[in-house]
């Protein structure tokens, strides 16, 4: 094999690789002689069938084979001998190859940069502690009594009225016809809400209990049977019962309801998940922060495929007229991806940062326990996608990393209360020519809880 620097181009290398014709037929009579061993031919015995027969046969499709063994093992070789670090994968471009032939080819290579790594003691950063206020807390608990209303049956005569729950069975029919899903048993809607069928809660304002009500209304135009989309439906509906909603005492009582032990206890939790909410999205403002400075700090040449690739990656949903007006911003959003994913890269290398297999499921029972009673979605999910596991992995690695930097760096801790960190990640929030964040967070007194539990992490 003789191998030459044909030419360099900054990361950029192309090397001349030939593999001569004595090589290659050795590599071809070494695999026609297993072929033999396996290779069945009506009028031979098993094993017996000549090489010339097999070659006739099958010689095309064996001197591929071959070649491409032989591509993979000298590229190897080749990169392994000179002593280079591939970025991505090597391309190849073949010059001369044929039976009775020396094999030519160019393995062109882009190679990752020597990386000189500054001191990090000169940057400076501010990391958020946040205080949540009592009033925080305090209407994010009625928010969730609110949600998880009580209610309490009205009189026999009372006629239900906006805000009431009306419990009822039905039996529906399109076009006199009943279809699947036509009945009901047991339904509670509370009025107001419209969250049944369009005009469907209107039509049961002023109903009694024990009373039959007809409800005139549309299907759903979005139904999945399209004979019964925007079709008219005649409901007639039982009512079982009308309850009015209670004023619920935020206590004990309804902090057992919800999960936690006591009032004191989901207090606790209250304050922790919103916390958690906004320290999530303040840590990201001060890691970008952090990361701006180490990007800034570094001159550094990228490997051209690298960042193609990640170019490649950002406009794969993007419509062409989208990715030429994008072009130039991407391409700077790529090359800034790829410069600190090398930087980081190098100092977990350096600090012998690792993630063990054992941190991965630590971090997967996690988000089983942020997730109650989706468990088994959740191992699924990482059982089925192993990318899924790799990229979790990736993303614990770069904590450390983080981690690492913030030991060596001056930062400041600043205590904020809820208005001050919503306007500073409102700033950090807000887009710009080339950059918009993909931190976003719902402020805490304002968002819905998505459950009617509080979990414990």
């Amino acid at each position: 094999m003789k191998i030459e620097l044909q030419s360099q181009k900054g990361l950029r290398k192309v090397l001349s690789i030939v593999i001569d014709k004595k090589t290659i037929q050795l590599k071809m009579d070494e695999r026609l002689t297993e072929l033999q061993k396996e290779v069945s031919l009506k009028g031979f015995r098993p094993g017996k069938v000549p090489s010339s027969v097999i070659k006739s046969q099958f010689g095309k499709s064996i001197y591929g084979e071959v070649i491409d063994k032989i591509l993979r093992e000298t590229s190897s070789k080749a990169i392994s001998e000179k002593k280079l670090k591939v970025a991505g994968q090597p391309k190849i471009d073949l010059k001369q190859f044929g039976e009775g032939k020396d094999l030519n080819f160019e393995l062109q290579i882009d190679c990752l940069p020597d990386i000189e790594l500054k001191p990090l003691e000169k940057i400076k950063a501010s990391q958020y502690k946040i205080k949540i206020e009592k009033k925080i807390i305090d209407e994010k608990l009625k928010e969730l009594a609110n949600q998880n209303k009580q209610y309490e049956d009205r009189s026999i005569n009372d006629k239900s009225i906006i805000g009431d729950q009306v419990v009822f069975d039905y039996s529906a029919t399109v076009s006199g016809n009943k279809f699947e899903g036509s009945e009901g048993k047991g339904v509670k809607i509370e009025l107001g809400k419209n969250l049944f069928l369009k005009n469907f809660d209107e039509q049961l304002i002023g109903v009694k209990k024990n009373e039959n009500k007809i409800v005139n209304t549309f299907m759903p135009p979005n139904h999945p049977k399209k004979e019964l989309a925007n079709k008219e439906a005649k409901f007639e509906c039982k009512i079982l019962s009308v309850k009015k909603s209670i004023k619920g005492k935020i206590d004990d009582n309804f902090a057992k309801f919800m999960g936690a032990k006591n009032l004191a206890d989901l207090q606790t939790l209250i304050e922790k998940q919103i916390s958690s909410q906004y320290s999530q999205a303040l840590n990201s403002i001060t890691k970008k922060e952090i990361l701006d400075q180490i990007e800034k700090n570094h001159d550094l040449e990228l490997p051209k495929n690298l960042v193609e690739q990640e170019i490649l990656l950002m406009s794969k949903s993007l419509k062409p007229e989208e990715k030429e007006k994008h072009k130039t911003s991407n391409e700077k959003i790529a090359r800034s991806r790829i410069k600190l994913g090398l930087l980081l890269n190098e100092l977990g290398e350096k600090n012998d940062l690792k993630v063990t297999d054992e941190e991965v499921r630590g971090e997967i029972q996690k988000q089983i326990k942020s997730m109650p009673g989706q468990e088994k979605m959740v191992l699924e999910y990482y059982k089925n996608n192993p990318s899924a596991s790799q990229s979790l992995k990736g993303s614990l690695y770069e904590e450390k990393i983080i981690e690492l930097i913030k030991t060596k760096i001056k930062l400041t801790t600043i205590e904020i209360e809820t208005k001050e960190a919503e306007k500073i990640i409102s700033e950090f929030n807000k887009p710009n020519d080339e950059y918009q964040s993909e931190t976003k967070i719902k402020s805490s007194n304002k968002g819905k809880a998505k459950t009617k539990r509080i979990s414990k992490k």
